[in-house]
């Protein structure tokens, strides 16, 4: 297998076309996005400050405020173990790149978004499911993480919060993950690309300052409302940076210059980005919860503790793509379960515009009130 003979990323199909020409995006596992002119009145960055940015390439690793301000904002790390990436995608594919060898085995959770798997799949892993059970509402099991973990593991690769259910660990689960994927000879890959998006609980520590073999990701994408300026970063061993870089000077070599700037300016004050976004988003998520009560059963909704999106199925409806369709022609996106393995559920977005997913969910309701409202077969 070649790079070449990776599988089609279904969401990505899925949202290529639609995402830029349906009006009512309910979809998106971000929250709304900011402009550069609300940037610049959070944070108070004038003319001035950006036209001194010269268009030049830096450094492979980033520039060093930068690091310095990632190192910062995440905790428990030196400046030195900071890789800036093109978001958290490159960081994941640089990161697997450097630990996997074929035959190696990969924990992934299931459901999954969906690179993190055929990036190890095509890199030569044999993939083990750490199974989320819908009948549970996707919690966790860790009794099910001891069961496909072993001395042949070499990378556990999760996401919490999870996408797409929104489900997360406690604190105490947290460190018990943590004391059982330390008992293995095998490193840990944490996403956490949702860690500041969450609902019931603070986010969750970084792993690296319990597990030497942890790393790290993060991106300004999902909780800061910035996925357009492709700003991501990865937190772990210099040798393994190193061994990240030499993959990455095939690749993108480095980071805008531009985007560094901004994403400096964010860091160093993140809370003026965060907490305007993280309150719309605690209070979209009571009208989502609110509207499926409202439903009389027709939708069964997992409580999404983290993460601005949902996984609901519908009583009667065993597979959604054509509910999806419809919700197309009306003029409301989501996305079918199918693109997680879950052909009964849908990823509904809960972080955007307030008006848009109050439209959406009505589009949504109507649509429900005219199909038959039979048991969910299969």
């Amino acid at each position: 297998m070649t790079i070449a003979d990776i599988a089609p990323a279904l969401l990505e199909d899925w949202l290529r076309e639609r995402y830029f020409n349906v009006p009512i995006d309910i979809s998106s596992s971000g929250v709304q996005d900011y402009t550069l002119g609300d940037l610049r009145r959070l944070l108070g960055i004038s003319a001035a400050d950006l036209d001194v940015v010269t268009f030049r390439d830096s450094p492979s690793l980033g520039c060093e405020p930068l690091r310095q301000a990632v190192a910062a904002h995440v905790g428990g790390h030196p400046a030195e173990h900071v890789m800036v990436t093109h978001g958290s995608s490159e960081a994941l594919f640089l990161a697997l790149a450097a630990l996997v060898r074929p035959g190696d085995e990969v924990v992934v959770l299931r459901p999954v978004y969906q690179s993190l798997s055929s990036i190890a799949e095509v890199l030569g892993a044999r993939l083990r499911p750490w199974t989320l059970d819908p009948a549970d509402g996707f919690r966790p099991d860790l009794d099910r993480l001891r069961a496909v973990l072993s001395d042949r593991t070499r990378v556990v690769l999760v996401n919490f919060p999870h996408n797409p259910t929104g489900v997360t660990l406690t604190p105490g689960e947290y460190a018990e993950f943590l004391d059982i994927v330390g008992r293995h000879p095998c490193h840990l890959v944490w996403d956490g690309a949702f860690s500041r998006l969450t609902h019931e609980s603070p986010a969750l520590p970084d792993p690296g300052a319990v597990l030497e073999r942890a790393v790290s990701v993060g991106t300004l994408s999902k909780a800061y409302g910035l996925p357009g300026l492709r700003v991501g970063w990865c937190l772990g061993d210099p040798g393994l940076l190193a061994t990240m870089t030499r993959v990455r000077d095939y690749l993108t070599l480095s980071t805008s210059p531009l985007a560094e700037t901004l994403a400096t300016a964010v860091l160093r004050q993140p809370d003026l980005v965060l907490n305007p976004r993280l309150r719309q988003a605690g209070e979209n998520r009571q009208m989502l919860l609110a509207w499926a009560r409202e439903r009389d059963g027709r939708v069964s909704l997992p409580t999404p503790a983290g993460g601005v999106s949902a996984f609901p199925a519908f009583r009667g409806i065993a597979d959604v793509t054509d509910l999806c369709a419809r919700l197309e022609e009306r003029g409301v996106l989501v996305v079918p379960g199918a693109c997680f393995g879950h052909a009964d559920r849908m990823r509904l977005g809960f972080g955007g515009r307030p008006a848009d997913l109050r439209a959406g969910l009505d589009v949504l309701g109507d649509l429900l009130e005219e199909l038959p409202n039979d048991p969910i077969e299969g």
